[in-house]
């Protein structure tokens, strides 16, 4: 028995053994050698593996770099402009910087804009109800209110705000991965470009209904009257879908869209709040100098008395 045992132990050390050495030499045989730049190019990334530049983390992507002829296609959102410069330095390549962007949510949906018409009662998930039905209010397109988008995120840029039942965008720390776009079942969250100074105008609707039937539904959406479309200057503005879009590549901020907007659709933020109007008082006109008084005519002289001779 005992001998037994010993040889089953040794057979299978033996076994155990020899497959190593198999593995140990097919492995050298068929070894890929790695170019040594894409340890290199992922150093430099940010690391937060978040799948906004196309690739699986930063890994994927610094390999795609290494081996594509320019990094034209290539963007890392997160790190933006400084770590491709530094991409681009470790693979001698020339890089065209991008515009920043932002995520923003294209919805004017909130608790007093658009009031409900049932309760959802199940999983507190945005693609699970968008699945089952249209939403908890008359509009099919505006935001569900469940955060999957703030779930999606992972540095903290996008919360819920209790008060208006939608995502609120915190522009100093969202990073333009799109997760939350991605996330959101509706397609509400859309990357713009962040604007100079952080100014930017879109319209914060996607509602596709004609004009009565999405502004019953909600008092702030676009009911697609084309105002907006025939004031603009610069034909950033279409108007399809019975909705209105923006185009932030052309629009150059002069906010006649804003003022025209009937029920408040279009959004403009970070612009400088307007001086307020102050009457201008202008100075009285100085008082004109009164005319000099004419010089008093001079007293006529008495005729000297004759004085007569004596003869």
């Amino acid at each position: 028995m005992t001998t037994t045992i010993i040889w089953t132990i040794g057979i299978l050390a033996g076994l155990g053994l020899l497959l190593s050495l198999v593995l140990f030499f097919v492995a050298k045989k068929f070894k890929v050698e790695e170019d040594p730049r894409i340890d290199e190019v992922e150093k430099v990334m940010p690391g937060a593996n978040c799948g906004g530049c196309g690739f699986a983390g930063c890994r994927a992507f610094a390999d795609a770099a290494v081996k594509a002829p320019n990094l034209d296609g290539n963007f890392c959102p997160v790190g933006g402009n400084d770590v491709m410069k530094k991409v681009a330095a470790i693979l001698g390549y020339e890089i065209k910087e991008k515009a920043p962007m932002v995520a923003v949510v294209r919805c004017n949906g909130t608790c007093e804009n658009r009031p409900r018409t049932n309760v959802w009662d199940g999983v507190q998930s945005c693609r699970v109800k968008a699945s089952l039905y249209s939403g908890d209010t008359g509009c099919s397109f505006g935001c569900l209110g469940c955060g999957d988008c703030v779930a999606a995120c992972q540095f903290g840029a996008i919360t819920m705000n209790p008060e208006t039942g939608l995502p609120e965008v915190d522009e100093s720390k969202c990073s333009a991965c799109g997760a939350c776009a991605k996330a959101c079942p509706k397609g509400v969250i859309e990357l713009r470009n962040k604007g100079p100074r952080g100014m930017r105008v879109y319209v914060s609707c996607i509602n596709k209904d004609k004009g009565a039937v999405a502004r019953k539904a909600c008092k702030a959406a676009c009911i697609g009257c084309g105002k907006c479309a025939k004031v603009c200057t610069h034909e950033a503005i279409t108007v399809e879908n019975n909705v209105a879009y923006i185009d932030f590549t052309k629009c150059k901020l002069c906010k006649k869209c804003v003022l025209e907007c009937p029920t408040g659709a279009i959004h403009a933020v970070n612009f400088p709040a307007p001086k307020p109007k102050t009457e201008t008082v202008s100075p009285a006109p100085a008082p004109k100098p009164a005319p000099a008084a004419a010089p008093a005519p001079a007293a006529q002289a008495a005729p000297a008395p004759e004085t007569k001779k004596e003869a």
